[in-house]
């Protein structure tokens, strides 16, 4: 008995800093923020470091992942034979492994997951400080960070966005979840 309850005494506090924390509602960001203030912090932590607005790394978390910790892209299927996934993106940023080790040896974040949401907002907040270095794209320009977010820095350069209607409409999209997560962290009580 004794070794049960030293057992999930030892997991508690082990997963007590990983938060698999879903928001009751992803659309109000001072819900988020109050719902899990850790999340604030860890959010206050990455702008500070590298000068990216809250509500766009929300934005572009939300869009990329919906805030689900272990997110990755189907399945994809040969007849009923699973043949892989479309990508290697993984976790609350959807970060590929090159970009992720890239981040790791450049942030000196060594030791960081992409399931956890304190590296996954740094994550972010360091690709749009590097969009705004390598591209000139401000990093309260939700649209365009989040172009560059997708398409890489070196296809945000070569404009390879232009031919897709739809990476543009999602961009349109996270734009304005921008504009309503900056509206509602103006009227947060944290």
């Amino acid at each position: 008995m004794k070794v049960y309850i030293f057992g999930v005494v030892l997991f508690s506090f082990l997963s007590g800093g990983c938060s698999t924390y879903m928001p009751s509602d992803p659309n109000n960001l001072c819900t988020i923020f109050t719902e899990n203030e850790d999340w604030y912090e860890d959010a206050k932590s990455s702008r500070d470091r590298w000068g990216a607005p809250l509500h766009v790394m929300m934005a572009i978390m939300k869009q990329e992942s919906s805030f689900v910790p272990d997110a990755k892209p189907p399945m994809e299927y040969f007849l009923f034979i699973p043949i892989g996934r479309a990508s290697s993106a993984y976790g609350y940023a959807q970060a590929q492994d090159p970009a992720w080790e890239n981040y790791q040896k450049s942030s000196g974040n060594t030791w960081s997951s992409r399931d956890d949401f304190a590296d996954a907002i740094d994550f972010i907040g360091w690709y749009m400080n590097i969009s705004h270095k390598k591209n000139g794209v401000s990093k309260w320009d939700a649209y365009r960070q989040y172009l560059n977010y997708h398409e890489g820095w070196g296809g945000y350069s070569r404009q390879s966005y232009k031919g897709k209607k739809w990476l543009l409409n999602v961009a349109g999209k996270v734009a304005s979840q921008s504009a309503l997560y900056s509206s509602q962290l103006k009227k947060c009580k944290l």
